[in-house]
């Protein structure tokens, strides 16, 4: 199986702190960001750009990270950005399986709103509170399901402090 950790919450959720962790405790992880990619391209991660230049390096990073897979360099890739939409999460699950990834499973950080407003507040780089609101009415009205193509789905919720713990992963296998 060639297997991808999609992310999938608020700016301010703790996606990318999550993310981080999770590749800590398995250095085999490939960590795809849209963040880091953006950084690269235009200098700042906090430089929207131009998304077809965001998700061509997107794809080309998928296609590493199956490549790193099937030649037993890597275990699995986690895919972070918000996919907050579900438009967004049908493009990133079409571009992953078109990519050669074959067992997909969505990592819902689901982190209260108000929660995600304060980390917000603290941030060198501020996510408008408008695009937050927008995030999580987009969340709210479409929420992950695995009928959206997903082989699994954890919801992780309740998260009430500026701290992660983090459980084994657990991944429903079909």
């Amino acid at each position: 199986m060639v297997e991808l950790i999609l992310l999938i919450g608020l700016p301010g959720s703790g996606k990318s702190s999550l993310a981080q962790q999770l590749v800590a405790q398995c250095n085999r992880r490939c960590l795809i960001s849209t963040d880091a990619i953006r950084a690269q391209l235009f200098g700042n991660e906090g430089v929207q750009g131009s998304w077809l230049l965001v998700r061509r390096q997107v794809q080309h990073q998928f296609q590493q990270a199956v490549e790193q897979i099937l030649q037993g360099k890597a275990s699995e890739a986690i895919y972070d950005a918000t996919n907050a939409a579900r438009h967004q999460r049908r493009e990133a699950l079409a571009l992953a399986r078109a990519s050669g990834f074959t067992h997909i499973t969505g990592l819902w950080v689901d982190t209260p709103v108000m929660l995600c407003m304060e980390r917000n507040q603290g941030r060198l780089r501020q996510v408008p509170e408008e695009v937050i609101w927008h995030m999580h009415r987009q969340l709210q009205d479409a929420p992950p399901t695995p009928s959206e193509g997903l082989e699994g789905l954890i919801r992780y919720a309740g998260i009430a402090s500026t701290e992660i713990a983090i459980a084994p992963l657990r991944k429903n296998r079909p």
